[in-house]
């Protein structure tokens, strides 16, 4: 959208965080991602960098998220597991939350910031 005389455009937040989830994608390359939108990479790294900060803002008041716990069903008898507790490995992707709308896959790590989770996920429900 093109506002005031100096012909500036002001992007909606809505457009801003689906701008910013292109640039979050493997492989995704900033300055293609400006170019296809009329924008200077610089501009895209302003807008990643704010949201980094809203995120870490949010995260500092309270979370957004609570982690859950899930028990691991066992095919072992219970006489076995109440012998030696195991331990157990470090999982990789611990405090993610993986969305897939429409063939579309989104990964939210711990402490993301709520409002720009939920403007992506209009982003993409938007673009299918």
């Amino acid at each position: 959208m093109i506002n005031g005389a100096g012909g500036r455009r002001q992007w909606s937040v809505d457009d801003k965080a689906r701008i910013i989830a292109e640039t979050l994608e493997p492989n995704a390359i900033i300055s293609e991602v400006a170019r296809r939108y009329g924008l200077r990479p610089q501009q895209v790294f302003a807008w990643r960098r704010e949201a980094r900060k809203q995120a870490a803002s949010v995260q500092q008041e309270s979370p957004a998220f609570v982690p859950a716990v899930v028990a691991v069903p066992t095919s072992e008898p219970a006489a076995k597991r109440l012998g030696r507790p195991r331990k157990q490995k470090a999982v990789r992707d611990a405090g993610v939350i993986e969305l897939e709308i429409d063939g579309v896959a989104m990964r939210v790590g711990r402490g993301a910031d709520s409002k720009t989770v939920a403007a992506v996920i209009r982003a993409l429900k938007a673009t299918t």
